[in-house]
């Protein structure tokens, strides 16, 4: 098997950071970019995206930011439109119900 790096993948960067920052609220955009491979601007950027579209919220605690999903919103693509984002992040983080 090839072990060259993928020409594509099934979840995208927003996706990934979503994902890291359910595993950990008060991750870091540093420790974010590290597990999504991705550049701490990207990560940043990414957030702000997220935020804006009312996937999460964030405040700040002393020095450290920690978000809060709101995964009653709906995926965007219009094939899943119908699908809450709960249910990805069910899928990927193997706790139903949680959020």
């Amino acid at each position: 098997m090839d072990r060259q790096t993928p020409e594509w993948g099934f979840l995208t960067n927003h996706a990934r950071v979503l994902l890291a920052i359910s595993h950990d609220p008060a991750i870091r955009l540093r420790d974010i970019a590290a597990a999504c491979r991705i550049t701490e601007r990207t990560a940043q950027s990414i957030v702000s995206d997220l935020e804006q579209a009312g996937y999460l919220s964030r405040e700040r605690d002393g020095r450290r930011t920690r978000y809060t999903l709101h995964p009653e919103g709906s995926l965007r693509h219009p094939a899943e439109a119908h699908l809450p984002v709960r249910r990805l992040l069910e899928l990927f983080t193997h706790r139903p119900n949680r959020c």
